[in-house]
């Protein structure tokens, strides 16, 4: 999700207090609440952990694209 594990994040940042997730902006966070609870699917369904990795990857990509594209902004007011 953050294209590196929390503890290359750790050591890229000893100064910083916390974990990745506490420096995460909201968008990164709703899509790893996502990522989680599609996850937890995938699990039930019996998908391999590597086949799960895949699927993830490529929702999480897209998930990023539509929340970060200033575009779909207004669609709540």
């Amino acid at each position: 999700m953050f294209g590196q594990t929390a503890k290359q994040w750790r050591e890229a940042h000893p100064e910083l207090k916390g974990n990745i997730r506490d420096y995460a902006s909201i968008n990164e966070l709703i899509c790893l609440a996502n990522m989680e609870n599609i996850n937890a699917v995938l699990i039930d369904e019996g998908v391999p952990q590597g086949d799960r990795l895949v699927r993830l990857n490529q929702i999480a990509i897209n998930q990023m694209r539509v929340l970060e594209n200033d575009d779909n902004r207004n669609l709540l007011k």
